[in-house]
């Protein structure tokens, strides 16, 4: 979520920004919502005050032998008042919370503004292209021809976007991810963890996920408890473990390292973008 402050303060220039990247942010709702939400709070605040100087003096009335149930009445009046407050206040605030968190970030200033990946700029290249004296075959070709990856068994387990693993690919799989983790815990300092797999909507928030990439979540309903989510990658479940809290300084960098499952719900026909194990569920 962007900064609330930035938005106050410069609102135009964050517009400015995100229409370079395509996005197209609704200043005037905004803005009037903005408008509503500080009319309201001021209306409360003020409320507020004058219900406590009411109440205060309905004390020394009474030590005065006075009737109050004026007083009394006036004050029941104002507790109404300031209870519909508080609810008007609370549905301006979360219909921008909707609004805010589904703004994407901010481009940087260097980022080239185009129109589609054509506009795209090579920044800098680094070894040399490997050059192959026999015809070259894709993962799927490979890996079906030795039947070690067998995307019929998947789809008959799972349906589309699913992929079975079998013998070397499958301890291949496997040694990758050992590989990375021991890499990580080895030479670079990082606390190696296992997280769950399910967390909650606050979480997903947190890191971005939510609300808009809600329909590519996976989602668990459940009566009378918070809906659970899988999760889309390691990094909700890592992040997450300080979320809520303010960090002493000292104890940064802290580095985690994780290797999860990442469900995520693909959309979208298929082709030669998802062939084989790319954009997968």
């Amino acid at each position: 979520m962007l900064d609330s402050k930035l938005l106050r303060s410069n609102l135009q220039d964050v517009a400015d920004r995100l229409a370079s990247r395509g996005y197209t942010l609704d200043v005037a709702r905004i803005e009037a919502l903005e408008e509503q939400r500080k009319t309201v709070q001021t209306r409360t605040e003020a409320l507020q005050a004058e219900r406590n100087a009411r109440s205060k003096s309905i004390g020394q009335a009474k030590q005065r032998g006075e009737d109050i149930a004026p007083l009394m009445a006036d004050v029941e009046r104002m507790a109404g008042e300031l209870s519909a407050g508080k609810v008007e206040l609370d549905a301006i605030q979360t219909e921008l919370d909707s609004i805010v968190l589904g703004i994407p970030n901010l481009p940087h200033e260097s980022v080239p503004v185009g129109e589609n990946e054509d506009g795209n700029v090579e920044v800098r290249r680094w070894g040399t292209p490997t050059a192959f004296d026999f015809q070259v075959q894709d993962h799927v070709a490979l890996g079906e021809k030795f039947g070690w990856l067998d995307f019929e068994t998947a789809a008959k387990l799972s349906g589309a976007r699913f992929a079975l693993l079998r013998g070397p690919i499958a301890r291949l799989h496997r040694a990758l991810a050992q590989f990375m983790i021991n890499l990580h815990v080895t030479e670079h300092g990082y606390e190696e963890a296992y997280t769950p797999y399910l967390v909650q909507a606050p979480a997903l928030q947190g890191t971005g996920q939510l609300p808009k990439f809600e329909e590519d979540l996976f989602k668990i309903a459940r009566e009378g408890e918070a809906d659970l989510y899988l999760i889309p990658t390691a990094e909700v479940s890592l992040t997450n473990i300080v979320a809520g809290e303010i960090v002493d300084s000292k104890l940064l960098p802290i580095k985690f390292v994780a290797h999860t499952p990442c469900f995520r719900s693909e959309a979208g026909a298929s082709g030669r973008d998802t062939r084989g194990m790319i954009r997968q569920h």
